[in-house]
């Protein structure tokens, strides 16, 4: 999974603008959100993505992480001679990874929080509650744990939680907050070129269908770790999450991605609806929803921003590591087959969603 739902979380998460350094602050209580699907960068969500990225084999058809991102990083912290908690208990964490499917959606987790801190504060509650969503009689703080609980379910997968916090601070301390603060600046560019993008068109072109899929508001985090593959959580109509590629070529990669991430609704829908239990017990419903919603996204842009489509699939070809010569249009339907009933199916309910009020 990719996508995570809880709806009712009240989070601080939801209730924030953007400072200038690009990091997010908290509104007073009772404070509108300032703007519709604000366009935000996030170091602890960026961190916590980080640390993933530096444990697992990325080898999906569209890399989750960039290409080559971790390779990078440890050549940045090799030129300075850091190492840390990350890099030694890598093999260790590593290894439960492999067993322990549950700890993939982990990654989700920091869009639930407004800041590494209290992260912190919550996963150390968590653990002193052994999991325990019902240990506590706070009904926010049992939300928290719910979330957590999700991924962290075993005395096993919550020592891994936990030595795995331990060495992100050590890594955050080290190396990866001057890292992130350095290359964020550098790319304020493209972030402010994005929200341009963002507020200026293609935000009101879309609102329509975001409206009518229960996405009327959220936030657009804008993150240095992801490639084509985004995350996003739903934690209500107007309180979602959409985490995207931070641009360092084009800005409109990261509408691309918004795009290919508020369309996997639909397409889940068109694909279970589209394959028997047994098939879905064998997994190809999982590969026809990653196919699926690349096409789902070219699908939704060629209604509402025609002119995006062709940038779009490109995007996905190069994600994919596919040439973008010739008949892009063609490479793409190749490379991500969709069977012709799904296709159906998604178009039939983007017709539903745009045509509704």
């Amino acid at each position: 999974m990719r996508k995570w739902c809880l709806l009712g979380l009240a989070v601080a998460v939801s209730c924030s603008t953007a400072t200038s350094g690009g990091e997010a602050v908290a509104n007073p209580p009772g404070q509108a959100q300032a703007r519709v699907w604000p366009v935000l960068t996030r170091l602890h969500v960026d961190l916590w993505l980080h640390g993933y990225a530096m444990l697992l084999r990325d080898t999906t058809t569209i890399p989750v992480f960039r290409r080559g991102y971790r390779d990078r990083i440890q050549g940045a912290k090799n030129q300075r001679s850091i190492t840390t908690l990350l890099d030694a208990n890598r093999e260790r964490l590593q290894q439960r990874l492999v067993v322990s499917a549950a700890l993939f959606n982990g990654q989700f987790a920091p869009m639930y929080f407004a800041s590494f801190d209290q992260m912190q504060q919550v996963i150390r509650l968590f653990l002193q509650a052994e999991g325990n969503p019902g240990a506590t009689n706070d009904a926010t703080l049992r939300q928290f744990f719910a979330v957590l609980a999700s991924s962290y379910a075993s005395a096993a997968d919550r020592d891994w939680l936990r030595i795995f916090t331990e060495s992100l601070e050590d890594e955050r301390r080290r190396f990866y907050q001057e890292y992130w603060q350095t290359e964020t600046n550098g790319r304020l560019g493209y972030v402010r070129a994005v929200d341009s993008l963002w507020q200026g068109n293609y935000r009101p072109k879309l609102q329509r269908f975001l409206s009518n899929t229960q996405q009327e508001n959220g936030e657009l985090i804008l993150a240095l770790t992801l490639g084509g593959e985004g995350r996003t959580v739903n934690f209500g109509a107007r309180q979602n999450a959409v985490v995207s590629t931070l641009p360092n070529q084009e800005p409109a990669e990261a509408l691309y991605v918004f795009a290919h991430e508020v369309v996997s609704g639909i397409v889940s829908t068109a694909v279970n609806d589209n394959t028997t239990p047994t098939e879905q017990r064998a997994g190809l419903s999982a590969r026809y929803v990653t196919a699926g919603t690349v096409r789902g996204g070219a699908m939704l842009l060629q209604r509402v921003a025609p002119e995006l489509v062709a940038g779009y699939t490109r995007y996905y070809l190069m994600q994919a590591g596919q040439p973008t010569s010739g008949d892009a249009t063609a490479r793409l339907a190749a490379t991500f087959p969709l069977p012709q009933s799904m296709r159906d199916a998604i178009d039939r309910q983007l017709d539903v969603v745009l045509g509704g009020i």
